[in-house]
């Protein structure tokens, strides 16, 4: 029976660290070792978390202390985790670039004329490149390695800035932007494997977090230096961070599921024990992930026939519903064009303040989203956003139609900024981070990578349609009907969240694939070994 809880264990423990997910919380027992679902349920004493009556005291305190040594090895997990999302941080950047530098390019800070359309196909170009990035990478991250392609990725990243900065026409930003945009696409997928792979299952959830709140972190870095620097500062600015991210990469190993998947089991064993001080558990952790990766390889299947299953589809028409409504809220509209948009409020707040508040607005409330979502669910926090974002685009648009029809807008003109200042907190709170949660969560095993892969281009493609079309829409349909478009979209996905979502906060892996319609009877009887699948 040991032998069956040991082996139960390792293909869980490596499902953890393997696969980017923080939704699955094992069953552990007083021993330290996971236990299968069937034998304890979910309203189990050991998952209400009181100590069963069985466990002695020399077990106790022997627990203690494995958990006093443990708070003491997580030092180098943060700080490699805070290093790898700096990635994010220059995703963030090239993000939030145009909201300050498009106003300056058409003031003619360039030495050649940029004209409002040259402005939207410079801040739409982005996505393109970063739909490209994540296919390749997806591609390579298994060859090459994690470590490798994030230090390899500043070398475009450099080149995209060095166009843009130095650019003798439209066409060479354009070029930038697409070189910068692939860098952000390609680490979108890379970072947060490499954070779960190094992360202990205690912590991965809020390693998990960082790279959102770096992105966030980019984009008020651009507002807050575009409210200084004109538009050639402000390149170099962003151009800095790729420099330092590409120092700071050497002082940290690859990632030890890379090495193990080349058969270089020394190389893993010296990268887990920068991660494990102190190393007494390495060589168990070790073999742990060893025998998951020959479970894994074991149980391959063709992919076309895994798609096929009911819990895939439902999964990826999950997945790709909720990119959908993150993306066709508004949410870029109001990245890419802040300041425009508060130019054009007449508001006595200057435009720069305004973005800079909703800037430190997304980036605290990203920090709230990572205390609150295991504690109040995915579904109910998706729902608050989804509809406080509908009733912030509505007051939006009806502000912009009050102004058209030459009403008397004066006593009103804080609408804009407090209503983008909620849009964004219960963006960031609910539809930014949740949705990525939601692709870790939602997928089976065999198809992650895939399915994953397909849903983050996927979105960088409605990242791209709403920021190449949101200056024609407002030309073609004024401003205040596009906000509201925005509106009806809201109304859609709250119908999405009530009717389609799934809450996924506390269940396991089988009990997710349950809900989307996965017959887990063969997988539970057929060996104790494929009950983590």
């Amino acid at each position: 029976m040991n032998n069956i809880f040991e082996e139960s264990s390792r293909v869980c423990e490596y499902d953890d660290n393997y696969v980017a997910t923080s939704f699955r919380r094992p069953i552990i027992d007083e021993d330290g070792v996971e236990v299968s679902k069937n034998l304890y349920g979910e309203k189990s004493p050991l998952v209400n978390k009181t100590v069963p009556k069985t466990i002695t005291t020399a077990q106790r305190i022997a627990a203690e202390s494995m958990e006093s040594q443990v708070q003491t090895q997580k030092g180098n997990q943060y700080l490699a985790a805070l290093i790898v999302t700096i990635g994010g941080f220059i995703m963030g950047t090239t993000l939030g670039w145009t909201a300050p530098a498009g106003p300056m390019m058409e003031n003619g800070q360039y030495k050649f004329q940029i004209t409002v359309e040259n402005v939207s196909w410079i801040a739409s170009v982005m996505p393109l490149g970063a739909m490209l990035g994540c296919p390749v990478m997806a591609g390579l991250v298994n060859k090459l390695g994690r470590k490798h392609l994030m230090i390899m990725l500043t070398i475009p990243t450099l080149a995209g800035w060095a166009m843009i900065i130095w650019a003798k026409s439209v066409v060479w930003i354009c070029a930038g932007r697409f070189l910068t945009g692939f860098s952000s696409g390609s680490y979108s997928v890379i970072i947060p494997l490499y954070t779960s792979e190094i992360a202990e299952k205690e912590i991965r959830g809020t390693l998990g977090t960082y790279f959102q709140l770096q992105v966030n972190a980019g984009i008020l870095f651009t507002y807050v230096m575009g409210s200084y620097l004109d538009v050639f500062g402000l390149s170099v600015a962003c151009a800095i961070i790729p420099v330092i991210y590409l120092y700071l990469m050497f002082l940290i190993p690859e990632s030890p599921i890379f090495y193990l998947m080349k058969g270089n089991v020394e190389k893993a064993r010296l990268s887990l024990k920068y991660f494990r001080k102190p190393v007494d558990c390495v060589d168990q952790e070790l073999n742990t992930m060893q025998s998951a990766l020959a479970k894994t390889e074991r149980e391959r299947v063709p992919i076309m026939e895994a798609f096929q299953t009911t819990p895939a589809k439902r999964g990826l028409f999950l997945g790709l519903g909720v990119m959908v409504f993150q993306q066709f809220s508004g949410c870029n509209a109001v990245i890419f064009y802040a300041t425009t948009i508060f130019n054009a409020t007449g508001s006595s707040i200057s435009s720069n303040t305004s973005t800079i508040i909703i800037g430190i607005m997304a980036v605290v409330s990203t920090y709230v989203s990572t205390l609150v979502v295991d504690k109040l669910g995915r579904k109910i926090l998706l729902l608050y956003s989804v509809i406080a974002m509908g009733i912030c685009t509505f007051l939006i648009g009806g502000f912009f139609y009050a102004k058209e029809s030459n009403f008397n807008i004066s006593y009103i003109g804080f609408i804009p900024l407090m209503s983008l200042c909620i849009f964004i907190i219960l963006f960031s709170i609910g539809f930014g981070p949740i949705p990525w949660m939601l692709m870790g969560e939602i997928f089976p095993a065999q198809i992650k990578g895939i399915a994953s892969s397909i849903v983050c281009m996927s979105n960088w493609l409605f990242v791209f349609l709403v920021t190449k079309f949101f200056t024609l829409l407002v030309s073609a349909i004024y401003l205040y009907n596009t906000f509201w478009l925005f509106t009806l979209f809201s109304v859609l996905g709250t119908f999405f969240v009530v009717f389609i979502v799934p809450e996924t906060k506390g269940k396991t892996m089988e009990e997710i694939q349950e809900l989307l319609g996965a017959d887990l009877i063969p997988l539970l009887t057929e060996n104790h070994n494929d009950v983590y699948e």
